[in-house]
């Protein structure tokens, strides 16, 4: 039975609030479950500190009364701390205060070093082996599923210990705050079943306010229904409905489209021309074939790639206006017959010769699809040489104009300055008295002078142009070497090293000093940033035609206020640090066409990812053919 449009528009929009609701409502559940076990878990820790102290206060108040052991046995020490605990009315007040208004702790037990319970809440506990028990962190730290799954699921108990020592500092036991998972549901279901209530009566009033909407505002389409039917018998110039309101509107626009109708070959004709004009402006050369390899439209700019008049490509197949050994025909895998891949081809760097010479040409094929049959394709040119010319002079240029205004800022106000003072410091350290203070003092403003004399030298080393000494380079080596120069920074730092290096891998062309810097620059800090030891991760793999090298670590991540700042000049974070080693790593990146990203999260550490292009071997020379799409679509 098929619905009215009435009762159809009043299920869709039903079922959309019913999706949305039931979104509000996960994230509801969600929110609401971790912020009873984040509080349970706060809670818990602040039980065993409190727990904690007044244990330590007991054993403290005693010996000052002059309450000792019997002897200096462990038995005899054993019994005195524990008859101390059970004593001490506090940490009894304390234990009991901490249950009754703790709904999610289930016990509160102080147990020795051999885990036999000493004073727990749990009366039934004392004198008895403290159960083994899951620590909370586990049910903290999983996911919301597991969470879910563990709440709802048979009764578990988690618990939290902290070392108990006597207070001579001598370790005794452990404090043992346990939580159950019973007790956390408990604190969860009343918020959810009013959750539960508050989406239902949503849904309920949505649906009952959308059938009275729908059948108010519906109701008028009958007739315009049977104007439609009069239009798409042939009858265009029907008069409108005379009818204030939206169904007059409604009318009158359906009476204009039949007028619209008869406009179509004109209008079509119209968009053709526009289009041929939108083409003509185009720098880039397109060239439409349809479904048997002819060319159907041509952008004027092809012509400057293939040196071929506009007239002579409409028509001609593909096959005819790139022939075999053509360089874009070995590079675009054109057939003698027009054979093309049926998933296109991705963006490929070519040379090809012309009468104003050679000229450097970034070619891609899209195929055309409907229905999974391929109804034509596209080819797209562009001059490589232009645009990278023109991007590396504007990059060029602003770097050097920005630069040499900063330089010249820095070579005038500080390096006279700092010349001035250290001529008039001899003076000073030749008329002043010889006494170790005075002497001492002198030798601090000369030290602090050369201090600022090397960040002046070292900001001007980086403001020079690099040129770059390209060689062929074996990653894998490279990076190994890399490693064995940091192995003592690493060492030192206490931290595991995990290589994920293949053993063969293709050469690259690089400055090999530049790369090696840059990982280097990576990897150091990497250690630094992990103050109490960690992991350092480094990854070589191939991404399609690029290198990809991961340097990662388990420090505490990078600040998002910080996150768009690492790669400025002088930007560090490291009390010491120069702000220069994430600067020159991107520089260098750079140069060398490729990109620098990184991830990083809060607690869990950062992850470096450096991309270099790499020298594809096809049926093109290597020298003439490369892979353009990645160093012009990825920028940092």
């Amino acid at each position: 039975m098929s619905l009215s449009l009435k009762n159809k528009f009043t299920l869709a929009t039903a079922f959309l609030v019913l999706i949305v609701v039931a979104l509000v409502s996960g994230l509801y559940v969600v929110r609401l479950t971790r912020q009873v076990i984040t509080q349970a878990n706060d809670r818990a820790q602040f039980v065993l500190q409190q727990v904690f102290v007044s244990a330590q206060n007991a054993l403290r108040e005693a010996a000052e009364n002059g309450s000792a052991p019997a002897s200096s046995s462990s038995d005899d020490i054993h019994d005195y701390i524990q008859r101390t605990l059970e004593q001490n009315r506090g940490l009894s007040a304390l234990i009991e205060s901490d249950m009754s208004f703790s709904p999610t702790i289930y016990e509160i037990t102080i147990s020795d070093a051999d885990g036999m319970a000493m004073i727990s809440s749990d009366p039934s506990l004392s004198g008895r082996r403290v159960p083994q028990r899951r620590n909370l962190s586990q049910l903290v730290n999983a996911s919301f599923l597991n969470q879910l799954r563990i709440l709802n699921g048979p009764p578990r108990v988690y618990e939290l210990t902290l070392p108990f020592v006597t207070t001579g500092n001598q370790p005794f036991g452990n404090i043992h705050v346990a939580l159950a998972s019973a007790l956390l549901r408990n604190e969860i279901w009343p918020g959810l079943h009013s959750a539960a209530w508050l989406a239902l009566a949503a849904v309920l009033l949505s649906t009952l306010f959308t059938a009275f909407v729908s059948q108010v505002a519906l109701a008028p389409l009958s007739r315009i229904s049977a104007q439609l039917d009069r239009i798409s018998a042939g009858e265009f110039d029907l008069e409108p409905v005379t009818q204030a309101g939206e169904l007059g509107q409604v009318s009158n626009k359906i009476s204009r489209i039949g007028q619209q109708l008869r406009d179509v070959r004109e209008i079509f004709s119209t968009l053709r021309e526009n289009m041929n004009q939108i083409m003509a402006g185009l720098e880039d050369g397109l060239l439409l074939f349809n479904a048997e390899g002819r060319a159907v439209l041509v952008s004027p700019s092809a012509e400057k790639f293939i040196d071929v008049d506009l007239e002579n490509l409409l028509g001609r197949k593909i096959e005819e206006i790139f022939p075999p050994g053509h360089p874009l025909a070995l590079a675009l895998h054109i057939g003698r017959n027009g054979e093309v891949a049926a998933e296109g081809v991705e963006p490929v760097e070519v040379d090809v010769a012309g009468e104003h010479g050679t000229r450097r040409v970034g070619a891609s094929i899209q195929t055309i699809q409907e229905d999974g049959a391929r109804m034509g394709m596209l080819v797209s040119l562009r001059d490589l040489e232009s645009l990278e010319r023109l991007g590396s002079q504007l990059q060029v240029s602003e770097r050097l104009a920005a630069l040499g205004r900063v330089t010249a800022g820095v070579a005038h106000e500080v390096k006279n300055p700092l010349n001035s003072m250290r001529v008039w410091l001899e003076v000073l350290k030749a008329n002043l008295p010889i006494d170790p203070e005075t002497q001492q003092a002198a030798k601090m403003l000369d030290t602090e002078i050369d201090r600022l004399d090397r960040v002046v030298k070292t900001f001007l080393e980086f403001s020079r142009p690099v040129e770059l000494e390209r060689e062929e380079v074996n990653l894998p080596e490279l990076i190994e070497s890399v490693l064995a120069s940091a192995n003592p920074g690493i060492t030192r730092a206490g931290v595991t090293l995990v290589k994920e290096i293949p053993a063969s891998f293709p050469m690259i062309e690089v400055d090999k000093r530049l790369i090696e810097q840059s990982i280097l620059n990576l990897v150091l800090n990497a250690c630094e940033c992990m103050t109490a030891g960690g992991q350092l991760t480094v990854t070589l793999e191939r991404v399609g035609d690029m290198a990809e090298i991961r340097v990662g670590d388990t420090g505490p991540g990078i600040a998002p206020e910080n996150r768009g700042k690492i790669f400025q000049l002088f930007f560090t974070t490291r009390k010491g640090g120069t702000g220069l080693g994430l600067a020159n790593t991107f520089r260098f990146v750079q140069l060398h066409n490729g990109s620098i990203e990184f991830e990083t999260e809060a607690g869990r550490g950062t992850t470096f990812r450096i991309e270099l292009p790499l020298t594809r071997a096809t049926g093109v020379p290597a020298s003439n053919l490369r892979d353009y799409g990645q160093p012009f679509a990825r920028q940092t």
